[in-house]
């Protein structure tokens, strides 16, 4: 071979490589553009060694509110609900304050609620102290870490037993979520400033199937997502969520489990029929709507069956005709308030359908009035989050809730009456 031919021969190959290289580029590069967006920011997250962003745009920032169905005075009057309204207003004490109660409070008060009375802690007051560490700061000192946590781009809630912390998982958000709070409320962590939409977005991150508690995290979903009409996203592992398969672990799980009794998965169950049917019924397929509206009707059926002659629905009211005899005998009455409130709260959205006969729905407000007005404010101060519940189904009962109703009834006497009581703030284990 004489050296013309060997130089051609090779750059002849070099040619060729360089065209290999590039076939392989444009390969990768239209790969990767086909690849769903979750899963190139999974890869690029793997390459960083950071958690990947949520797959989810935020369009919506105001979450959605589901409007009571029902003005019923044969439910509880006006004076009535006034009654209950005097024992659950935000006497708080300031002093290492439970975010529990806060959260309680600020889910039926709402984010606009304003007192009058300096003691009494005004809606406004009650976000700052959920969102702002250094509002928590100035009521736990050092005696607790910030329940606001930075984490990569997000913004973790620090949760758990202690009264420190937030109960549940999730349940600050959904807390924000239902009294109203934008995705652009500022947010203060020790070292950042950022914003609800941040805790959102790593909640979505960090939800797992396998969680003991699934029931809040479903409701500050559907809350914020349902009006920009989002039905799914890829979590931190890359699996994909949808509220098909939140309903659906929602409903195998066996009734008696669950947060208060087993109650709050009903009302996450019965929000996102509503949500779904007020939003373009994207959010659910008809198959899991039907699966909802069954496992509705079966517990109606269980309601009917269950309750009891004083009005009240017991702690083990899935037992259904068995409650009475399968009772625990040991039953601390304050089981029947978080049962009998939080049924009545579900029904109170619920259509016509879903209900109990409509003489067994007045027993039961007529029961929880009853002990309300009759339980001693301590005993109420120290189960606040129960009660919390009650004030807020009578409320959604006559077609109103907390705040609306304050700023119409003649509310001077319950002011005067709520800033002469002192909150206890006796620590109990409150769902």
């Amino acid at each position: 071979m004489n050296t013309n031919t060997y130089t051609k021969a090779r750059r002849i190959g070099w040619n060729t490589v360089g065209v290999v290289q590039l076939v392989c580029v444009v390969a990768l590069a239209v790969g990767w553009l086909l690849l769903p967006r979750h899963a190139q920011q999974r890869i690029l997250a793997d390459v960083e060694h950071v958690r990947p962003h949520t797959d989810v745009t935020f369009i919506n920032k105001q979450p959605a509110t589901i409007a009571p169905l029902y003005n019923d005075d044969s439910v509880v009057t006006d004076a009535e609900l006034a009654a209950v309204i005097e024992k659950v207003v935000p006497r708080f004490s300031r002093k290492k304050l439970r975010p529990n109660y806060v959260e309680h409070a600020l889910r039926i008060w709402h984010s606009k609620i304003e007192f009058a009375k300096p003691d009494l802690v005004s809606g406004p007051q009650m976000v700052d102290y959920l969102t702002d560490s250094a509002a928590y700061v100035d009521s736990w000192g050092t005696d607790a870490a910030p329940i606001l946590e930075s984490v990569d781009e997000g913004i973790h809630v620090r949760w758990g037993k202690d009264g420190s912390t937030s109960v549940h998982h999730d349940h600050l958000l959904a807390c924000l979520a239902e009294a109203g709070v934008s995705l652009d409320q500022p947010v203060f962590t020790i070292s950042k400033r950022s914003d609800v939409q941040q805790v959102l977005a790593q909640a979505l991150r960090d939800f797992r199937l396998d969680e003991r508690e699934t029931e809040w995290s479903v409701m500050a979903f559907a809350l914020y997502l349902s009006p920009q009409q989002t039905s799914e996203w890829h979590n931190a592992e890359g699996r994909l969520i949808t509220f098909d398969t939140l309903a659906h672990r929602l409903m195998r799980q066996r009734r008696s489990q669950g947060v208060c009794l087993g109650t709050h998965r009903v009302y996450s169950l019965m929000a996102l029929l509503r949500l779904n049917e007020d939003h373009g019924g994207q959010l659910i397929s008809s198959e899991t709507q039907a699966s909802i509206s069954q496992f509705l009707h079966q517990t109606k059926e269980l309601l009917i069956a269950s309750q009891s002659e004083d009005g009240s629905w017991p702690p083990n009211w899935h037992d259904g005709v068995h409650a009475t005899e399968r009772r625990d005998p040991d039953e601390k009455l304050y089981r029947r308030v978080i049962s009998t409130g939080h049924h009545l709260e579900w029904l109170a959205i619920a259509p016509v359908e879903f209900h109990p006969p409509h003489n067994q729905i007045v027993q039961a407000a007529r029961w929880v009035i009853d002990n309300t007005q009759n339980t001693p404010q301590d005993v109420i101060d120290a189960n606040y989050t129960y009660y919390s519940h009650v004030a807020n189904a009578l409320a959604l009962w006559r077609g109103t809730n907390l705040s609306g109703f304050w700023t119409k009834w003649p509310a001077n006497s319950l002011q005067e009456e709520a800033q002469n009581r002192e909150f206890t703030g006796k620590t109990v284990d409150n769902p």
